[in-house]
């Protein structure tokens, strides 16, 4: 079986972070994803041995001299055969390179042409320096987490980078590839971090607009302001976390944690949030994590144990569905979504983890895209594999 995107054909120009994450969740699905790397790059910037860029399984890698001609021609023939360009640049390198989209069209127009920014492609912000952190700043998202009465706690770099990024660009490329079977054109996706986490923030704002969500941190039912959603210590030390929001979901907390709802404040009794917070903490603080677990798991209580990266692995939930899986001695999450047809799958570990040979791999690709790279390698602008690829 072979994955729903077998046959697609994707460059990755050089990059980290978001933009090599949406290559390999399209390498996971079965497309033929090239990563183009810098002369003298290792690959993602990660001072790592090979088999721990993740973000790098399931492709081939070639270096090439993005200030040489003949590699701005040689990538100029890949971008002829390719389905889709994924750069990460800031706004006008791919331009200024000669690789912009005018260009890359010109050569294929059916070539859907993806663009992965912090800030977007025109603004005032355009050409500023930025990280995750500083783009959902900007939506309101990093502003909605965290404590009350505490700073903003970054979500780590899921919601700009991750959510906002590669799976935003990456519903963008297969909506483009997807009306390019009625019109036969290609496009650019333009994916700015700062629209898709704003887009990700949608609810809230209707939450705002109705006068359900207050512009405070911790004060509200989904940002650990409700008692009944969060995360409590147990006598262990460890921690779990409740979502007991529906009345019978709430009712089922109540019974489980042995405490008397007659003398409780009331599920929706804002004023009195505290006095709920701090019973509910105090029962936690009862039992032990495995103890809660072994009571509340599994029930319409909404419950789950609060697990580190190891602890997760080993979750017998987690295992019993294959989610993670441990390949060249690294344990890493499987491809999701699930196909019931055409399953996705890691091919193949990272460019030159054990048992691969990056460049000839690379060259192997190059090949198979029937790409002449004769000047590029006599330029000097192509990474050396024992001689040229056509």
């Amino acid at each position: 079986m072979s994955g729903p995107l077998t046959g697609l054909k994707v460059i990755e120009m050089p990059a980290i972070g978001p933009v090599p994450f949406c290559g390999m969740l399209l390498a996971d699905l079965g497309a033929d994803v090239l990563r183009l790397e810098r002369l003298g790059d290792s690959g993602l910037g990660l001072p790592v041995e090979p088999k721990y860029e993740l973000l790098a399984r399931g492709k081939r890698s070639v270096p090439v001299d993005l200030k040489n001609p003949a590699g701005i021609a040689m990538v100029l023939d890949l971008i002829g055969k390719a389905d889709v360009v994924l750069e990460g640049f800031r706004p006008g390198v791919m331009e200024r390179l000669g690789l912009g989209p005018d260009v890359a069209l010109k050569r294929n127009p059916g070539l859907v042409y993806g663009r992965m920014t912090g800030w977007g492609q025109d603004g005032p912000l355009a050409q500023a320096a930025g990280h995750d952190i500083n783009y959902i700043a900007l939506t309101g998202a990093l502003g909605a987490i965290g404590p009350a009465g505490g700073a903003p706690v970054a979500p780590l770099n899921l919601v700009g980078d991750f959510g906002g990024g590669s799976l935003y660009l990456a519903m963008g490329l297969l909506a483009a590839l997807f009306e390019r079977q009625n019109s036969g054109k290609g496009q650019v996706v333009d994916s700015a971090m700062v629209d898709g986490a704003a887009s990700l923030m949608t609810m809230f704002y209707a939450f705002r607009a109705s006068g359900r969500w207050q512009d405070q941190r911790g004060v509200n039912m989904l940002d650990g302001g409700a008692p009944w959603y969060g995360s409590y210590e147990c006598a262990c030390g460890g921690y779990i976390c409740i979502g007991s929001i529906e009345t019978k979901f709430y009712a089922e907390l109540i019974d489980k944690l042995g405490l008397d709802p007659k003398v409780l404040p009331k599920q929706h009794d804002r004023a009195r949030w505290g006095d709920l917070r701090a019973a509910f903490a105090a029962a936690f603080r009862t039992r032990s994590r495995a103890e809660w677990c072994k009571l509340m798991e599994g029930s319409d209580i909404c419950f789950a144990p609060v697990l580190n990266l190891e602890e997760a692995t080993q979750h017998p939930h987690m295992q019993a569905r294959n989610t993670f899986v441990t390949l060249d001695g690294v344990t890493q999450p499987n491809p999701a979504p699930r196909f019931s047809r055409t399953p996705g799958a890691i091919r193949r570990g990272p460019p030159g983890a054990e048992g691969t040979d990056k460049a000839a791999d690379g060259h192997a690709a190059l090949k198979e895209w029937g790409v002449d790279t004769s000047a590029a390698a006599a330029a000097g602008a192509l990474g050396a594999a024992g001689g040229t690829a056509a």
